[in-house]
């Protein structure tokens, strides 16, 4: 028993010098599960950029795409704990679970939390010749076509995906969706008018809505948003669609078993980062908003996750739509 003391002594007291020097000469990496140059990989590279300073040492960004996500994701499940391994990823962490039978990880048992970073409404469009013209227009025109319209999304588990799955279980409308291999795609045949409608993200689609190429009916956050192309755009939630609420948001992760210590001061640092004026500038230029709320704290950051599993969870397997 005594040598199992002096061993946890010394394991914690060699932990707490690493703490001290991390991250030392290494370089810190943040795997990003997609490609480069998308709009995960943007808020990347501009939160390192934000957290070199209060972190004291370099980081850099590693794109690891593939499998919606997952490749990733296993990647850092299984990385070496020391804190210079980190995940960034979006909203799909949380759908992960239900969208595909084969996960090698497990988001609440895999990752130390570190805290949310940033949230990206997201706006519901028609295409430029819909009858519809505003948003209770455009519920009666479903409502006339009913097994007739087409909701385009760009791939199982896409941002675009997720919010028209959950429109059309709150609706309780039948709609045909059509995925494509991206945004570009989707958004190109909805321009045309080839489908009908789409739910995506501000970033994707304001250039659209301002050059009056789509229609756009309301926003999924539930506050109305003060831009000048959207600030017009009322919420589902006040449009009759009670507690709609879809953001895209990114948060921050470490293999499991990361020293607390460790934890304790990548959590300092992008906390410091999220307080950055031109970190701040970036996000707002991308449509996205900073969070500045308690999810910004590891306990917190992880409830928000488990309850945001839940709710896609039941909404994904109603709709019966899985990966391999």
């Amino acid at each position: 028993m005594k040598r199992l003391l002096l061993a946890a002594t010394a394991a914690l007291a060699i932990s707490g010098v690493a703490a001290q020097d991390f991250p030392g000469s290494k370089p810190v990496t943040f795997v990003v599960p997609f490609a480069a140059g998308g709009p995960t990989d943007k808020v990347a590279r501009d939160l390192a950029e934000a957290m070199r300073k209060p972190l004291g040492g370099n980081i850099i960004v590693e794109n690891v795409a593939g499998a919606g996500g997952t490749l990733g994701g296993t990647r850092v499940a299984k990385a070496n704990p020391d804190g210079h391994t980190l995940l960034l990823w979006h909203i799909g962490i949380s759908t992960s679970p239900a969208l595909y039978r084969n996960l090698q990880f497990k988001p609440l048992e895999d990752f130390e939390y570190l805290g949310l970073i940033n949230e990206v409404p997201m706006t519901l469009l028609g295409r430029p010749n819909l009858p519809a013209n505003n948003y209770a227009e455009l519920i009666k025109w479903i409502n006339d076509n009913k097994g007739k319209v087409n909701l385009a999304h760009a791939g199982l588990g896409a941002a675009s995906h997720l919010c028209g799955l959950l429109f059309q279980s709150q609706l309780k409308a039948d709609m045909t969706t059509v995925p494509y291999k991206g945004t570009g795609p989707a958004m190109t045949d909805l321009i045309g008018g080839q489908v009908d409608i789409m739910c995506d993200q501000t970033t994707n689609t304001t250039p659209q809505i301002a050059a009056g190429k789509v229609k756009a009916y309301a926003v999924t956050s539930l506050q109305r948003l003060n831009t000048p192309e959207l600030r017009n755009l009322p919420t589902l939630d006040e449009s009759g669609l009670k507690g709609f609420n879809v953001t895209i948001w990114h948060g921050l992760y470490a293999p499991k078993g990361t020293p607390k210590p460790v934890l304790d001061k990548l959590n300092a640092a992008l906390k410091e980062a999220l307080k950055d004026p031109e970190f701040i500038k970036r996000q707002a230029a991308l449509g996205t908003m900073v969070v500045t709320d308690a999810r910004t704290n590891p306990a917190e950051h992880k409830k928000f996750v488990e309850a945001e599993i839940n709710k896609w969870g039941q909404v994904i397997k109603a709709a019966g739509q899985y990966a391999d």
